[in-house]
């Protein structure tokens, strides 16, 4: 009998609405891969209280986890002992401890079965990567000494990836060559023919309005073009540059399965503006599947059970088919 990899989830920040989602999405589908959760049991169990969810839980030794054993009848808890924060420090900085205890022994899990699926929930970045790391893919991807790597938003319409992250607007320009919309376009290429075994057909925006610029230097025509060129000549499905002020018209964005943006909010906000909630957000490059959904810890929804599980659900029936 073949067992499914067990999906591995850190709910993130202690003080977010991440486990409302949890309990929600558990209640809207059924899970064929086992789930095991690495937080505090005592935090936990008051969580499920306060949302009235009943299902006994489970302690895993992560010294010694047997997959056949693993069950979604319980849930499977590698406790993190919440004492390395106090109530008070809940979002703060000191509570980083508890987070990266629970990310270390995410990782450490992952290594040692070669688990395939990881969630991570929402993580108030300023806090926690203190500046060391642009966001939680950077972060990720050095814990596995992994240097070329993507955030694909993913929608099964339509997604996206921007060439840089949580970078300022003002660095993007120079962030801006040729290795690295190379490296972009083959991570998309090889992630949708690995899942869907589709050869992607990808969008690649301009820089500068309508592609033009009143500089001496336009990345448009220097760069991206050229770049567009040279892989449509290796056979990859490209176009590009695209103008980004039409590029996500219903006519135009349904010529793409991915659209590649220069920055960051090039391309999530037409995403998150037509999808809402129904997107995930996907890591590529890295040996496994890490998935997390694409909201932050929405700290003034916490307790009114209004939070919309659309996005954890997605996530985990994506980690689920593989």
């Amino acid at each position: 009998m073949l067992f499914k990899s067990p999906i591995i989830i850190v709910p993130g920040e202690p003080k977010s609405v991440f486990m409302e989602l949890f309990f929600k999405s558990l209640k809207k589908i059924t899970v064929k891969s086992p789930i095991i959760l690495i937080a505090s049991k005592r935090l936990f169990k008051q969580e499920m209280k306060k949302f009235n969810y009943k299902k006994k839980i489970k302690i895993i030794d992560q010294k010694n986890i047997d997959n056949k054993k693993l069950k979604n009848n319980f849930i499977n808890l590698i406790n993190v002992d919440e004492n390395l924060f106090s109530k008070n420090q809940i979002m703060k900085k000191k509570s980083n401890k508890y987070l990266n205890t629970c990310f270390e022994t995410a990782f450490e899990t992952i290594k040692k079965y070669k688990f395939k699926k990881f969630i991570n929930g929402p993580i108030n970045k300023k806090n926690f990567l203190n500046k060391k790391f642009l966001g939680m893919t950077e972060y990720i991807s050095k814990k596995f000494k992994v240097k070329n790597n993507a955030m694909l938003i993913y929608n099964k319409n339509l997604s996206v990836c921007p060439l840089t992250t949580h970078l300022p607007i003002k660095y993007v320009p120079k962030k801006i060559d040729k290795k690295a919309i190379l490296e972009k376009v083959l991570l998309i290429n090889d992630f949708y023919k690995s899942n869907f075994k589709i050869k992607p057909k990808i969008g690649i925006l301009s820089l500068n309005p309508h592609g033009e610029s009143i500089d001496k230097f336009n990345e448009d025509e220097k760069i991206i073009k050229p770049c567009v060129k040279y892989l449509r000549n290796k056979n990859y499905f490209v176009r590009g540059p695209v103008p980004a002020d039409t590029a996500f018209l219903k006519q135009n964005r349904s010529k793409y399965d991915v659209i590649l943006g220069m920055y960051h909010d090039q391309v999530l906000t037409p995403i998150k503006t037509l999808f809402e909630y129904d997107a995930i957000n996907i890591t590529l490059g890295l040996p496994f599947h890490r998935v997390t959904p694409d909201h932050g810890p929405n700290e003034k929804m916490i307790g009114k059970n209004i939070s919309n599980p659309s996005s954890l659900i997605q996530a985990i029936k994506f980690l689920d088919k593989n």
